[in-house]
């Protein structure tokens, strides 16, 4: 494991390499998938960024990764359970990707990239999708695909997260590519209960204070959760309890339009889940038209094609 097992992943990748238009955010080795168990080598426009989960890199590996790589970039490693690169990380950093520019500052704030890799494929299907329509943004993160739908020639596109970092960066990334976005900073559960015209509720009774906004229907809902989480509004949890998140985003919808769902979780199968999402929509009586699935490019190979991250398009 190093740069010879970087150097057969990037192989396996030239075509997908020169395929990918105006495009310089890509997975260059992912993990134990292509032979280096809690690792990922990435390029994100002028940085190649190694992140480790397990054992941290020996001495000289970060160098030596960089020198194989075809590219002139700024090397950087995140090691997720602390440190990383003692020599100098660039402050600012963009990246393209089809054209879109994005915030690719490899630290800042979290531990996640600013922009996840995999994500592509949808962020293409929407901005190929958005002409002329209004898209919510859930769980939007740092918008990447609010600001693609706005580059796509959408109406209104309006961004939920309760992280006010992420929208920062987010509204950045708008501003990189010229275009407007609407900004809602709380918590998504009781922004998309009153956009779908439900009640809000809380957690035990109590109701802990938030946005106020109107009812809308939005032509494509994006529905991004995170594998679990826990606010004053309770649990996010899409392992055991997808359709309450799925089921207002459903509501939210405009008849005729669709809602892009994803689930993250490895354990969790395809059929299952689809399953789930069809269920949920026939209960609420808005039964699904139809499910399309994306698969992530060839750059986030599976052993058995069946990757982590499931992305559902479900025509209502």
């Amino acid at each position: 494991m190093g740069p010879d097992t970087l150097i057969a992943a990037l192989e396996r990748r030239a075509e997908l390499l020169d395929s990918l238009d105006d495009t310089d955010c890509v997975r260059l080795l992912h993990g134990i998938v292509e032979g280096w168990p809690g690792v990922a080598v990435d390029r994100y426009g002028p940085v190649l960024l190694v992140q480790t989960w397990r054992e941290p890199l020996a001495p000289g590996m970060l160098e030596a990764l960089a020198a194989v790589v075809p590219f002139d970039l700024v090397p950087v490693w995140n090691h997720r359970a602390g440190g990383g690169s003692p020599g100098p990380v660039p402050d600012e950093a963009v990246g393209t990707e089809h054209g879109v520019r994005f915030d690719v500052r490899p630290r800042h704030r979290g531990s996640d990239p600013l922009l996840f890799l995999d994500f592509r494929v949808a962020r293409r299907w929407i901005r190929g999708a958005a002409g002329g329509r209004s898209v919510l943004n859930l769980f939007a993160y740092t918008c990447g695909m609010g600001v693609a739908a706005a580059v796509g020639g959408a109406t209104r596109v309006l961004n939920v997260d309760f992280a006010a970092s992420s929208l920062d960066v987010g509204r950045a990334n708008a501003a990189l590519n010229g275009v407007e976005m609407g900004f809602v900073h709380d918590d998504v559960h009781p922004v998309v209960r009153q956009l779908a015209g439900l009640p809000v509720g809380g957690r035990r009774g109590r109701q802990p204070r938030y946005t106020r906004v109107s009812a809308e229907l939005f032509d494509i809902v994006v529905l991004d959760p995170p594998r679990w989480a826990r606010s004053a509004w309770g649990a996010v949890d899409v392992v055991r309890d997808y359709p309450s998140l799925f089921k207002p985003a459903l509501l939210a919808t405009a008849p005729g339009g669709c809602v892009l769902a994803t689930n993250h979780v490895p354990t969790v199968p395809l059929d299952a889940w689809l399953a789930i999402l069809e269920r949920t929509a026939a209960k609420a009586g808005r039964p699904l038209a139809g499910i399309d699935v994306l698969e992530p490019d060839a750059d986030f190979p599976s052993f058995d094609g069946q990757p982590p991250l499931k992305i559902a398009v479900c025509r209502v």
